[in-house]
């Protein structure tokens, strides 16, 4: 798993959980009801909902609920006609799907044995759950028939003897094949076994009490990365970056799986991003150009380009077919689109795309904005692409306040998206924004992702260094007036730029950052990230990781020679006490690392801009939420950039 997660924000409201409304007379055309509201699972909101899948005969839908923000959740199941929750309880699931056979009498998940605080008793494992720090290690898969109890679940698949390793299962969309993935680290690379389900005997109740499912080795080794696209019988149609950066889309046969037969080659400049099977025989495939996506139709058994979906300048977030549909849905947003779900119906042979669903900003004019991307070159001269958005008014005279995000890493891509916070920033206090796509990130493909770590890591500050510069130079801001946030891997990044170029920032943001490039390993997934930046206990890399290390490079800049800046800018760190991502415990030892070496010195105190710390409650990695925890944070981040960078409201 990669750092940055992704989740929905859940609301405190007065709305029943469920609803009772007959679904079966429902339609597109319809007026759209509630199955399943998380907001009233918890009386302050910090409920929410991590999975959720509906089973093939569309009667259960089995969905993962986690507390306070921890990446652990418990897998319940609803029987959708009545909305009744059945008894099934599954606990300490964490990297997991949630994938039902083709028979809906169970379904396929992940977990992790307990944590040692959590095997005390049932009392204290609920109040440590998302608190601890010990490594997450001896991963599972299992299946589990709907109406047993947890113990009586199938194992699936264990490996003792590669205890970092992580596996998901997944069913094929025929029903036949369960596939499993199986991840040594955060890499894009993968095995992949599969097994037969029409070829146990007795199907998988056949299996109680047996030693794992007979999986056969299809990938069987971590070169590249194999995700599963369509099957027909036996031959298998993947994505992957096997021999292609860019990737690729391949078919194979199970039986002579070493005969690769190229469906869609690499592009040479464009990231083939998702591919999606639908109406039969057609693909509907989303290409990431320039950090702008590209949406096309062409066919699943040649890859011709049939049409191109037009869309606007942005970012395609979903898709979502089976591949006997005739209509599919497509998600849609950008900096000035709130977003879009687009219905598209290529019965006729023509894709026809209609909005099926707009959201609307009612103090929002679009109009009011204009986006620009420019491409800086960096320390080295590579050209990097900035995404730079603001009002239409600017002039380019050094006096605007000025936000630059980026996060660069794990070969994840920071795409246009929609945010009220900043829309509400550019328009009240004259922000800038500005989004750079530096390396270690996956807008290029895996060249790029390769660029920005492990020995390389110091391409990604070099890159947010020189995004900066280039606001200063162009007239968009000055440093004094420029504030930099990111999170998670962002959070490193936030941390080794303000040490190794305090002068150039007037604030600093940064978000559940992993401050201690040291030991970040020993803690829960921590161990999954050296394949991102390396180990300490390597020499090699212990070199590569102290040179940067936020919490190891504190240093007084008043006695820097080289240096202009006279201290640290204001800056705010944030985590949370049931992130069990990146621990808190990196963040407050970056504080106390701060407070003890910028507030000791012999001679005049000069680190007189705030460096403060927002401790959050109940709150995990970013995701579950409830909106007035999200709105509580951006007012206090913002409104502290806003006043160490003088920006004034403006009605």
């Amino acid at each position: 798993m990669c750092l940055s997660g992704k989740g929905t924000s859940i609301s405190t409201s007065t709305t029943p959980a469920f609803s009772h409304k007959d679904f079966s007379t429902c339609s597109l055309d319809g007026v759209p009801d509630v199955l399943l509201d998380p907001n009233g699972l918890s009386k302050d909101g910090t409920v929410s909902l991590s999975r959720c899948a509906v089973s093939q005969d569309a009667k259960y839908l089995a969905y993962g609920l986690s507390s306070s923000g921890s990446d652990w959740m418990n897998i319940k199941v609803m029987r959708i006609k009545d909305r009744m929750i059945e008894p099934d309880t599954l606990s300490w699931v964490k990297v997991s799907g949630i994938s039902w056979t083709h028979d809906s009498k169970g379904f396929f998940y992940s977990r992790y044995p307990p944590p040692i605080e959590g095997k005390k008793s049932a009392a204290a494992s609920k109040i440590s759950a998302g608190t601890e720090t010990n490594a997450n290690l001896d991963h599972q898969l299992y299946y589990h028939f709907l109406g047993s109890d947890q113990s009586e679940d199938i194992l699936c698949w264990r490996d003792p003897d590669n205890p970092k390793h992580t596996f998901i299962g997944s069913v094929t969309e025929d029903g036949q094949y369960v596939l499993l993935y199986i991840y040594e680290n955060c890499d894009p690379v993968n095995k992949i076994y599969y097994c037969n389900l029409f070829d146990l005997p007795n199907g998988l109740q056949g299996q109680k009490g047996r030693d794992l499912l007979p999986f056969v080795k299809l990938v069987d080794n971590f070169d590249a990365s194999y995700q599963y696209i369509a099957n027909d019988n036996t031959e298998f149609t993947f994505l992957t970056n096997k021999d292609a950066q860019k990737y690729s889309l391949i078919r194979l046969g199970l039986e002579e799986p070493s005969i690769r037969i190229e469906v869609l080659q690499e592009a040479v400049n464009d990231v083939l991003e998702s591919v999606v099977a639908v109406n039969g025989n057609q693909i509907i495939v989303t290409y990431l150009s320039d950090v702008k996506h590209v949406l096309q139709l062409r066919d699943l058994r040649t890859g011709t380009l049939l049409h191109h979906l037009p869309i606007d300048i942005g970012t395609v977030y979903n898709v979502s077919a089976r591949r006997k549909d005739e209509s599919l849905f497509i998600g849609f947003t950008s900096f000035l689109t709130p977003g879009v779900i687009y219905h598209c119906n290529l019965e006729s042979g023509i894709p026809e795309l209609k909005i099926f669903r707009e959201t609307s900003v009612s103090t929002f004019d679009r109009t009011e904005f204009q986006v620009n991307q420019v491409f800086i070159p960096s320390k080295d001269g590579i050209m990097i692409p900035m995404f730079i958005v603001g009002g239409k008014k600017i002039v380019l005279d050094g006096s605007h306040p000025c936000l630059l995000y980026a996060y660069g890493g794990f070969s994840v891509s920071l795409t246009p998206s929609f945010n009220i916070s900043r829309i509400a920033l550019m328009k009240h206090l004259g922000i800038v924004y500005c989004l750079a796509n530096i390396r270690g990130g996956g807008e290029y493909g895996e060249a790029w992702h390769k660029a920005g770590q492990l020995e390389n890591k110091q391409s990604c500050f070099e890159d947010f260094i020189s995004a900066a510069k280039y606001l200063v130079s162009a007239g968009y801001t000055q440093p004094k007036k420029l504030c930099i946030e990111g999170g998670s891997n962002g959070g490193i990044l936030i941390g080794a730029c303000i040490n190794q170029r305090p002068d150039l920032f007037g604030c600093a943001l940064a978000h559940a950052g992993v401050m201690d490039m040291l030991r970040f390993h020993k803690f829960t997934v921590g161990h999954t990230w050296t394949s991102e930046f390396g180990c300490s206990e390597k020499e090699e890399e212990f070199h590569w990781l102290i040179k940067y290390s936020p919490l190891h490079n504190v240093s007084r800049p008043w006695e820097r020679s080289y240096q202009q800046a006279a201290q640290y800018p204001p800056t705010m760190l944030l985590t949370a006490d049931h992130d069990d991502r990146v621990v808190p415990l990196h963040t407050l030892k970056l504080l106390a690392t701060m407070q003890y070496v910028l507030c000791t010195s012999t001679s005049v105190k000069l680190q007189n801009n705030p460096i403060i710390g927002r401790i959050d409650s109940k709150s995990g990695h970013g995701c579950g939420r409830p909106t007035q925890k999200v709105i509580d944070e951006t007012a206090d981040r913002y409104s502290f950039m806003a006043k160490m960078l003088g920006a004034t409201w403006v009605d």
